[in-house]
């Protein structure tokens, strides 16, 4: 059975409170659980990220992959980060989430299309899912990886 499925299911029942400890004690031990659960995923998609693999994705033009990207983006990553990529998406406000703004010169990956791409798929231990096990192709992250950098920072 997999171990990220099984620390999950074990955040659900710490969640409920397993009839003891009292409400408080079971939102600290879900949150740790959760952060578990999700150090585990990046551990594992780490495993499974190899960078080499993006020297082989080629494209007809920068607007197919550009084009492919918008739509990676509007499937997987603006429900958090939102449609301008500043860190408001529906999700991310809805849970309280802390999504960073990817438009602002600070950002972290400024133009970093490597760190953008492994970011994407290993995800972060934070709130960042990691997109890779979940079944974006190496294809879909560097269009998505591309889309972040070549235009949503366009206006850098």
């Amino acid at each position: 059975m997999d171990k990220g499925f099984i620390l999950l299911s074990l955040a659900a029942v710490l969640a409920t409170g397993c009839g003891a400890g009292g409400e408080e004690e079971a939102i600290v031990d879900r949150e740790e659980v959760l952060r578990a659960a999700r150090a585990d995923s990046v551990a594992m998609a780490e495993a499974m990220y190899d960078a080499t693999v993006f020297d082989t994705v080629t494209w007809e033009s920068d607007g197919a992959r550009w084009e492919r990207g918008g739509v990676v983006w509007s499937f997987s990553c603006q429900g958090c980060h939102g449609v301008e990529g500043k860190g408001h998406g529906a999700v991310a406000t809805e849970h309280g989430m802390a999504v960073p703004d990817l438009t602002v010169p600070e950002w972290r990956f400024r133009d970093d299309i490597s760190g953008t791409r492994h970011r994407i798929f290993v995800g972060h231990e934070s709130e960042m899912l990691s997109w890779g096990p979940r079944g974006l192709s190496y294809r879909d992250v560097d269009a998505a990886a591309h889309y972040i950098q070549d235009l949503l920072r366009a206006e850098d």
